[in-house]
């Protein structure tokens, strides 16, 4: 099992690859939408990608309409994950 420092950064290292993004720009901080330039369109591949780096299905439907940033996006994993161990 990855460690929570090693989801962040398998998810900056995927979504940098995929969206053609400066990883130095996906801080915690930074907005999907407005600072990072994603539409609702990369949102929908954003889950397909998260989906198969780690093999978990993201179903959780209003969860993922409230991710607004980077962060939220982490935490959102980093509960799934914890989700998934027990």
């Amino acid at each position: 099992m990855m460690s929570d420092e090693e989801l962040r950064h398998k998810v900056v290292e995927v979504l940098a690859e995929e969206f053609e993004l400066d990883p130095g720009q996906m801080g915690p901080d930074a907005t999907l939408y407005d600072d990072l330039g994603l539409d609702s369109l990369d949102a929908v591949d954003m889950v397909v990608v998260l989906e198969k780096t780690f093999k978990m299905k993201l179903t959780d439907e209003e969860a993922l309409r409230s991710i607004r940033t980077m962060d939220d996006l982490f935490q959102f994993l980093l509960r799934l994950k914890s989700e998934n161990k027990s």
